[in-house]
């Protein structure tokens, strides 16, 4: 008898048929991969699961058993817990009473603050996890965040744990992290339910693999029985290729941003660098070596800042992000639902927020005809998938809110753009979509700066890599020098600086 079955599940969102008729099984202790293009009903599936989603029609049986997760407090009495892509926190709240939200333990009827420290305590220390439980959400990094999920989850003895793309925002060491605790909870007989778009880590870690495509069941495959090919034509059903970025092969133009010893108390030091028209320069470092500190500091976010930045070779005030967009200087930030979008508008209305100058009458009123015109170019250039341009943001999947987020800046056709995390929870073809609008921008004559935690994507966008260590620049690479062995030995302190 199958462990889990998933039988005929259909689930509907305004303008959006997300699943439509899954079926299949996942054995127990198994690490099961669900695979498929942004927007498939991957991450749906999890959250029916879960029961932060009810389904429209359809069954869930576990053990033979049907069950309803009808809300994610009886999912958990159910032994299923989620490890979700957008993190879920209450960021006012310290680790210790976000861990125990929803068991919160009382000594008389009054909650014990000592006993809930000690818990949470127990839940980090068992995913090996030495952060200050006393510490709130919001002084967290994305990374932090992501690991303190995973011990909540971990932390309740679920017997089935979803995770939606867990390493997205986690290092290269933090990874290796979390797939030894994948081994262990697979030997405690746990079921993990794996959502990624990271081939090397299905590859590496999953028993099977099931693909959704346009919310449809593909295939349901044991992870020996299939190839890399076989799985990107599954999920996407066409050829997908990442090619070397034509911008490479062009000379460069005159310098678009310029940093001089810029530092931040505490977060970096003594950074500087130049990135001329046409030029894409990386950004390189383990997870707290400052690298979204720095682009912040850039685009004047951080107002302990010091030090000077030159847009066009003229120098531009810190501290002002008013200025930074004057010059012609636009962030794609990291955390597109906290910084990057506004998830009460629709697709329009966020396309269109950083260039609304470009769209206005002169006596103040947006002229929707040109609104309409541009951010529709933007979001079909890179495919976003979305009913209609007036689709709620918040209804689309992580990787196509991610476009959403980025068109808004190609919208304002800056001269330079930061750019972190271009492609975190984003599939392989949308991924191989936005590494082409980047190598479109840069062949525009754009100098872009690119925050990744993924190597090969700096190696396969980047004329240069600028490498980061615990605040400070320990190196640059050129193009012709790129080797992820190096980097990661650069990055980690184990090589000598190079460049």
């Amino acid at each position: 008898m199958p462990y889990l079955t998933f039988s005929h599940i259909t689930k509907r969102f305004p303008g959006v048929l997300a699943l439509d008729d899954v079926t299949f099984t996942i054995e127990r202790g198994e690490c099961h991969a669900l695979m498929g293009e942004n927007g498939a009903g991957k991450s749906t599936l999890g959250k029916i699961l879960a029961g932060v989603y009810n389904a429209d029609s359809g069954e869930i049986r576990l053990e033979g058993d049907p069950i309803q997760p009808t809300d994610p407090l009886r999912a958990r009495e159910l032994g299923i817990a989620m490890v979700h892509q957008e993190l879920a926190f209450c960021p006012n709240l310290t680790i210790a009473e976000n861990l125990c939200l929803g068991d919160l333990p009382k000594k008389f009827g009054v909650v014990s603050r000592a006993a809930m420290r000690t818990k949470a305590r127990a839940m980090l220390a068992e995913i090996e996890c030495d952060l200050d439980v006393n510490l709130p959400i919001s002084r967290l990094s994305t990374a932090q965040e992501q690991l303190v999920q995973i011990a909540g989850a971990v932390g309740t003895g679920a017997r089935i744990i979803v995770m939606d793309e867990p390493t997205s925002s986690l290092s290269v060491a933090e990874s290796e992290h979390l797939f030894k605790l994948l081994g262990q909870l697979k030997q405690r007989g746990i079921t993990v339910i794996y959502v990624s778009h990271r081939m090397e880590e299905i590859f590496r870690l999953c028993d099977t693999i099931t693909v959704l495509r346009d919310g449809r069941h593909v295939s349901t495959e044991r992870i020996a029985h299939t190839n890399h090919d076989r799985l990107v034509h599954q999920m996407v059903g066409r050829e997908v290729e990442f090619k070397t970025p034509d911008h490479v092969a062009l000379a460069l133009g005159e310098e678009v941003l310029r940093v001089e010893k810029l530092s931040s108390r505490g977060k970096f030091r003594d950074i500087n660098f130049t990135i001329r028209s046409g030029e894409v320069v990386g950004l390189a470092g383990l997870v707290g070596a400052g690298r979204t500190e720095i682009a912040q500091a850039i685009f004047g976010l951080d107002p302990a800042a010091t030090g000077k930045v030159f847009v066009g070779g003229q120098p531009v005030k810190l501290h002002s992000v008013a200025q930074m967009l004057t010059s012609g200087v636009g962030m794609v930030p990291e955390d597109r639902k906290r910084q990057g979008l506004v998830l009460t508008m629709n697709c329009r209305e966020n396309a269109s927020l950083a260039a609304l100058e470009r769209m206005t009458h002169p006596l103040g009123i947006i002229r929707r005809k040109d609104e309409r015109a541009i951010t529709h170019n933007f979001l079909t250039r890179l495919q976003t998938r979305m009913s209609s341009l007036e689709s709620p943001v918040a209804t689309l999947s992580g990787g196509n809110q991610q476009k959403v987020a980025l068109a808004k800046w190609l919208a304002r056709d800056c001269r330079a753009l930061i750019v972190d995390e271009p492609t975190r929870g984003v599939d392989i073809g949308a991924k191989a979509e936005i590494h082409k609008i980047l190598d479109e921008l840069a062949r525009a004559k754009m100098g872009l700066l690119v925050i990744s935690s993924e190597l090969p994507e700096l190696i396969n966008l980047c004329r240069r890599i600028i490498v980061l260590r615990e605040g400070e620049q320990v190196g640059e690479l050129e193009r012709d020098n790129f080797s992820q062995t190096v980097l990661l030995r650069m990055m980690a302190g184990v090589a000598a600086p190079v460049g």
